[in-house]
């Protein structure tokens, strides 16, 4: 096992919860060009790598279900977690109560996209979930220190959070190894779901941030950099095989 998977799949999220300290003014511009970096990015590996391996010596029709099931199911959580999964930072009134929909919602769709690490031989898949999940654990603070939550309970949840990527890659290595049971009958289903949740994220948040369906030069230079990162990726991940 690869630790070093790991170590950035909690790192990228932890330092990107904990970065809410270190902000004095609005960065929320700012915020808006590194989410739509990520989905750019996020899209671009999901079309090129997932889409592809998914439906590799699976039947589509069941591929795409799957892919169905993923989309409603992030439809669902995002009920509870407000599109916190988009960097979304909503303003919660002053009073210290625990958004347990928003934690629960965020820890299992977190979970869920660190499965299919295990089996998944491309890094861009790795980076794309790290760079999603920066924004996630930015809004994820900000919500809990609105509802002023002390800094070390702060960091407890951040961890938490950072944690559940970490935890699906280990429990799908696990099973891929036959340690917990054989993963692969369901592997290009649960490959299947996380496309649907992937698709539903990056496109709502290319589409979302936009004012009045206009793109920004700035928000096209970000978006250009995500795909043509994703795209030098792929192109060298094919040149090495």
């Amino acid at each position: 096992m690869e630790i070093w998977k790991v170590l950035i799949l909690f790192f990228s999220a932890f330092l990107g919860g904990s970065a809410i300290f270190l902000v004095k003014s609005d960065k929320s511009q700012l915020l808006k060009l590194i989410l739509s970096f990520s989905g750019a990015y996020l899209f671009a590996i999901t079309v090129l790598h997932l889409i592809p391996d998914a439906y590799s010596g699976s039947d589509p029709q069941e591929i795409g279900i799957f892919i169905l099931i993923g989309f409603l199911l992030q439809i669902f959580l995002e009920q509870f977690s407000e599109g916190v999964e988009h960097g979304h930072i909503h303003k919660h009134h002053e009073t210290k109560v625990f958004p347990y929909g928003i934690m629960i919602s965020l820890c299992l769709h977190a979970f869920l996209e660190g499965m299919p690490l295990a089996k998944d031989q491309h890094n861009a898949l790795i980076f794309g979930i790290s760079l999603h999940h920066i924004p996630a654990a930015f809004a994820l603070a900000s919500i809990l220190m609105q509802n002023q939550f002390k800094r070390s309970n702060i960091l407890v949840y951040i961890g938490i959070f950072a944690v559940m990527a970490p935890l699906g890659f280990y429990v799908s290595y696990g099973l891929s190894n036959g340690t917990i049971g054989g993963i692969e009958n369901y592997f290009n289903r649960i490959m299947g779901i996380v496309i649907g949740i992937f698709l539903h994220i990056s496109t709502t948040i290319l589409f979302e941030s936009s004012v009045d369906h206009k793109v920004s030069k700035r928000k096209m230079i970000a978006v250009l950099c995500g795909i043509g990162i994703a795209l030098i990726g792929y192109f060298s991940s094919a040149h090495s095989h």
